[in-house]
């Protein structure tokens, strides 16, 4: 990132409301490739997907009948669901979602539910997720907010029982990060939690979803580690990634570290990390904005913020 010389606080104002350039994507390499390009990509195109609240506006208003339609023209062929519930539309059943998903050839790679999903109706995610065809289910809350060591070891004992159940259902159970649990524990500083929970949660049954731009965010905020080195050294407890891209706050110390754009126009190194990940088939690469809802013009909106990281995604490739 340091390599990159522009002038941060015109990018700043340029994308502020994450409205975004498209010509910003050659600052991570993700520019068009043409059609001689025969360098290797470096996403495969089989395990592109989409975490399905960057587009929750489009959802709310139209429905998952049109934006499931919608997202498989683009080229996505995963989803990552965020929720069940169509807004204003109307209520829709698991097994109504399922034949959106088969008739727009779409595969439910995981869903986000909240712990407390987990505590109180633990089987019935289970029974949603085998419905929808899911491979894995998850969570995108931090494991516990009590950010000591004896509330991790509390926190751990919780997923390992709820990856128990799910194993036995032939899931995975998996937990998605922000930049919080790369901090340390607060009565241990010396110890970084995510490490805790990785050492302390059973390979069995626990898996991780690397948020990469939030891991990047937590190497920025609390400096001592490299993203993909985590995932090799533990490349059976990662099966997807949210690919998102970002650019860096003034403080280092506020919000994630990084506010979110449309994947080309940021800073996070991608090219450096699928270069440096090993067996880069094995992954699922799920693209994620939080803020596409706010993307200009709209229409299209967090469509188009879709369509377009979809296709710098797509065309990044290996260096000549």
């Amino acid at each position: 990132m340091a390599k990159q010389q522009i002038d941060r606080r015109a990018l700043l104002a340029g994308i502020a409301g994450s409205t975004v350039a498209v010509g910003a994507a050659s600052l991570t390499g993700a520019g068009p490739a043409t059609a001689a390009d025969t360098r290797p990509r470096l996403i495969p195109k089989a395990n592109m997907g989409i975490q399905l609240y960057s587009v929750r506006d489009k959802i709310n208003k139209f429905g998952f009948a049109y934006v499931l339609s919608e997202l498989s023209r683009i080229g996505f062929r995963e989803v990552e669901f965020a929720g069940y519930t169509q807004g204003d539309v109307g209520a829709i059943t698991p097994q109504q979602l399922r034949r959106l998903l088969d008739d727009n050839g779409l595969t439910a790679i995981g869903s986000h539910r909240g712990l407390n999903d987990f505590r109180t109706n633990l089987e019935r995610e289970l029974d949603i997720a085998e419905i929808l065809g899911m491979r894995a289910i998850g969570t995108a809350e931090a494991p516990t907010g009590d950010r000591t060591v004896a509330g991790y070891q509390k926190a751990a004992a919780e997923f390992n029982a709820w990856g128990a159940a799910a194993t036995a259902r032939g899931l995975k159970l998996y937990q998605h990060n922000h930049t919080i649990e790369f901090s340390f524990a607060t009565d241990r500083p010396d110890v970084r939690l995510y490490d805790l929970f990785l050492e302390l949660t059973d390979p069995r049954f626990v898996y991780l979803e690397m948020d990469l731009l939030w891991a990047y965010g937590g190497a920025r905020k609390y400096p001592g580690f490299r993203p993909v080195d985590y995932v090799n050294a533990h490349p059976n407890r990662y099966p997807m990634f949210h690919v998102k891209d970002g650019i860096p706050l003034p403080d280092p110390q506020q919000g994630n570290s990084y506010l979110d754009v449309e994947f080309g126009a940021g800073f996070i190194p991608y090219t450096d990390f699928f270069l440096a990940l090993k067996n880069r088939n094995r992954f699922a690469y799920l693209w994620e904005q939080d803020s596409a809802p706010n993307a200009q013009p709209n229409p299209p909106g967090s469509l188009g913020a879709a369509a377009r990281s979809y296709g710098r995604m797509s065309d990044l490739r290996r260096p000549a």
